[in-house]
């Protein structure tokens, strides 16, 4: 038998999680580690399968995926790792490699930034309607009534759109910091509203 099938035979990828850190729940899900997961979308057994990013595999592609290694180089750190083997694993198998930022969470910290923002232009524009047709409006109705438009487009663009238009969406967004400006600007409003209530 080579390293491969000695590995696969005699460690599950629920054994090398929990060897790893993951901690795995009693009915086999755990937080996956290659992407921003919130809530449990891993299942571990013999194999994985994550239901959020669609990784899958086995124990050697799990630990090659977590450390970043070769699917040899994987199978070797599971080896000694189990005492299957006495031959070390290569200096790069000692650390999990760091999860880089999901472009998708991202996205959806600047849609949940923009649906509070509708939510309260909406509440804007039914609070400051003008109290007659001669008196100047508030500017919280100006508002409201300007930027309910475009933000109620990049709402659905990052909501329903596809690919190459959420990407055009998050282009507009994170343009001159346009999104961090607007964070501001809620995080100002709140602050006033609560200050005035």
């Amino acid at each position: 038998m080579n390293i491969y099938e000695i590995v696969k035979s005699a460690v599950t990828t629920r054994q090398a999680a929990e060897r790893y850190g993951l901690k795995v729940r009693y009915n086999g899900m755990a937080l996956c580690p290659f992407h921003q997961d919130r809530h449990p979308s891993l299942k571990v057994d013999r194999r994985f399968y994550c239901f959020g990013c669609g990784a899958s595999g086995d124990v050697i592609d799990f630990t090659s995926l977590l450390y970043g290694l070769s699917l040899y180089d994987a199978a070797r750190k599971l080896a000694s790792g189990f005492g299957l083997d006495n031959n070390p694993p290569p200096a790069g198998a000692m650390r999990p490699r760091l999860v880089t930022l999901d472009p998708r969470r991202e996205e959806r910290s600047c849609l949940d930034t923009l649906l509070e923002y509708k939510g309260l232009l909406e509440d804007w524009r039914g609070r400051y309607f003008p109290a007659s047709p001669g008196a100047p409006p508030d500017k919280r109705y100006v508002e409201a009534c300007r930027m309910l438009a475009p933000v109620t487009w990049l709402v659905d663009e990052l909501s329903m759109g596809y690919v190459d238009e959420r990407a055009a969406a998050m282009r507009l967004l994170t343009r001159d910091g346009c999104i961090d400006r607007l964070r501001r600007h809620l995080r100002s409003v709140i602050d006033c509203e609560q200050i005035a209530s």
